[in-house]
């Protein structure tokens, strides 16, 4: 009867850890093959292995026995230990998966760097062609420049031309004018002439 009521606790307890861990991932830890058995002890029926790496479902736990309850990827339902198990895939499932993003990662950075390259090319590219403008510019500032300096000293010599023209020009209109004058006043004392010496003439004959 103890036996009996024994077994039936065992069996509870056992349908309570498989419902409370039902249908959880797990895999087998990096242990190169472990042997799964027919019951939540060693002393059960081996039942087939499982390589390290291999994808589990956990069903149940028996904490008593430390053995878990799974199913593999074959559909076996099984029981192994469980410091045999863990949560996080092994590193023979990891390191290639891990290798994949290293290898991505790579490319990236490669695919940036190059595209960092082409942007800073393009930048100096960019920087000398604004060099260029500006020196074409500078040089046509100075030509510029230069021509206003010869265009001005022209317009200076032209100035100084005008100058000299307008004074031999007012000179010419003065000399003339004065020429004119001189002229007008000589003949002006031509034509009075003659009125005043005869009259100064009568005059002395009537005084005689």
């Amino acid at each position: 009867m103890l036996k009996l009521r024994h077994i039936y606790f065992v069996a509870v307890g056992l349908g309570l850890a498989c419902a409370a861990n039902a249908d959880e991932p797990r895999y087998v830890s990096d242990t190169l093959l472990t042997y799964i058995h027919s019951g939540p002890g060693n002393q059960y029926r081996i039942v087939g292995t499982l390589n390290s790496g291999d994808a589990v479902t956990l069903l149940g736990q028996n904490n008593d026995t430390g053995f878990a309850q799974i199913r593999d990827e074959k559909g076996r339902t099984a029981w192994i230990p469980q410091d045999q198990l863990s949560a996080q895939p092994s590193l023979r499932t990891r390191v290639p998966a891990l290798e994949q993003q290293v290898q991505e990662l790579t490319q990236k950075l490669n695919t940036i760097d190059a595209s960092w390259n082409q942007r800073t090319a393009d930048m100096q590219q960019k920087v000398a062609t604004s060099d260029g403008v500006i020196n074409d510019l500078k040089e046509q500032n100075q030509a510029l420049k230069d021509q206003l300096a010869t265009a001005q000293k022209k317009v200076n010599a032209a100035a100084v031309q005008l100058d000299d023209k307008q004074r031999t020009i007012i000179m010419q209109w003065f000399m003339y004018g004065g020429g004119v004058a001189g002229v007008g006043l000589l003949l002006g004392l031509l034509l009075l002439l003659p009125h005043i010496i005869p009259r100064r003439k009568k005059d002395n004959r009537w005084m005689n």
